[in-house]
């Protein structure tokens, strides 16, 4: 037993879960320590079953030291946490459960990644739709919501692994390396999190680590700050815009969507609506074509996919009143997308954490919100940003409150958006409980 290697699992979650059950499965003396001790009974029992030792409520100090061969940390737990800094003194390796699982990937796995500021999810989603549409070995995983360790004991040579990567998981990677990279765009996000803009971009940098000119690069001609970030890298670059014709990758023009010379589908057989979405499709067609995706299953995915869950997600109509859920929308650049999706009368539910972070970059995107409701720590700074912009506005503690409200001030033809532009965690655990949330709350609004 005291020749054991040892590693120590910081979070617990659903990565921090399955990285403490695989590594106990590989023969690791295992520690396990998160803060929140409302964790699930079926893991901690099924963990304790394999040995690992779990430490929740706490951070104790003693039972980190330097006797571990690797610290495998939550991406959402900055490196400045004790125990990060203690792995550096003592030379142990700070990896996360992606880069962990990956380590273990049988030869001859081929990897995408995507990663961007907004529409990874969407964009990683509709990747993997293609794939399987095209009969392509393929599994879904990363920060989409399915651990990448998980994966490994299915995993074989010739399989696509589709992964979103985001950039709290780029932090601590080392040896993870994709085939294909996909950069959707870059502005600015999490400054808290990375302390700058530039940290922030050399974070999501690190999608092109160990790239070769054997590699892809899949970028948004339109994107200026995606462009400056991968201009050194050596990866074959491949494009796509939607505001110009690009002959050698996937641009729109006369109505439809084209990869090189072959016209794929016209974009009102699109279900999925929007500039934002548009260019999502010709990202994940520009990656599924370097596996040869016939035109056929394209079109066959692009005529039923309806969106993601929390992303621009339609609800329900109630009252001639349209429920959209955009919960995924955490910063000001996804709300401003979800804004110029409607033309319709919109009243804006926003709010969640404080930050910081300014709203004024919304301004411009205001010409059909009649009305704000803001809800949680930011509601005070939200109503004075509203009041500036002239557009009225009330304020609520709870997303349940502002969503009764936005309902009682809404009319026939309205359109209600949540897209907070402002992350969940001062009242909630994460976006999609947030959004599963505001569902619930709009489901029980009555109909007259």
């Amino acid at each position: 037993m005291e020749n054991k290697k040892k590693a120590f699992v910081l979070g617990m979650a659903r990565s921090g879960y399955e990285a403490a059950r695989f590594l106990a499965g590989k023969g690791y003396d295992v520690i396990i320590n998160d803060l929140n001790k409302e964790q699930k009974p079926e893991h901690i029992k099924e963990l304790e079953s394999l040995g690992v030792k779990i430490v929740l409520g706490s951070h104790p100090e003693d039972i980190f030291d330097n006797t571990f061969e690797m610290l495998v940390k939550n991406p959402g737990i900055p490196n400045t946490h004790l125990y990060v800094k203690k792995a550096g003194e003592f030379g142990i390796p700070v990896i996360n459960e992606l880069e962990l699982g990956f380590r273990y990937f049988p030869e001859g796995v081929r990897v995408i990644g995507v990663t961007g500021t907004n529409g990874k999810t969407t964009t990683t989603t509709i990747i993997y739709k293609l794939l399987k549409e095209a009969s392509k070995s393929t599994y879904l995983m990363g920060n989409i919501g399915f651990p990448v360790c998980s994966f490994i004991p299915v995993l074989k040579s010739g399989d696509i692994a589709v992964m979103e990567v985001s950039d709290h998981q780029l932090c601590n990677v080392a040896e993870f390396k994709t085939n294909i990279s996909v950069l959707t765009n870059i502005s600015e996000a999490h400054l808290d999190f990375h302390g700058s803009y530039e940290a922030y971009k050399n974070t999501k940098k690190r999608i092109f680590n160990h790239h070769t000119p054997q590699d892809i690069a899949v970028l948004n001609h339109d994107d200026s700050e995606s462009l400056e970030v991968a201009k050194d890298i050596k990866s074959v670059k491949k494009y796509f815009s939607s505001r110009q014709r690009i002959d050698d990758g996937c641009s729109i023009a006369d109505g439809a969507i084209y990869y090189k010379s072959e016209r794929i589908i016209d974009l009102n057989d699109i279900k999925l609506k929007g500039r934002h979405n548009y260019e999502n499709i010709m990202a994940a067609i520009t990656a599924v074509k370097e596996f040869d995706v016939d035109n056929e299953s394209i079109t066959r995915v692009l005529k039923t996919f309806g969106g993601v869950e929390h992303r621009l997600e339609y609800v329900t109509t109630i009252n001639g009143i349209e429920f959209y859920n955009d919960s995924k929308s955490t910063n000001i650049t996804s709300t401003q997308i979800a804004l110029s999706s409607f033309d319709k009368p919109t009243i804006l539910l926003m709010g969640g954490l404080d930050r910081g972070h300014s709203f004024n970059e919304l301004k411009d995107y205001l010409k059909n919100v009649k009305l704000i409701v803001a809800y949680g720590e930011t509601r005070k700074r939200i109503a004075e940003f509203s009041q500036e912009r002239n557009i009225p506005c009330k304020d609520f503690e709870t997303l349940e409150e502002a969503t009764k409200a936005a309902f009682d001030s809404a009319d026939y033809g309205d359109v209600i958006l949540l897209s907070p532009a402002c992350a969940s965690w001062d009242q909630y655990k994460n976006f999609e409980i947030r959004g599963d949330m505001f569902k619930r709350y709009v489901l029980q609004l009555p109909e007259q």
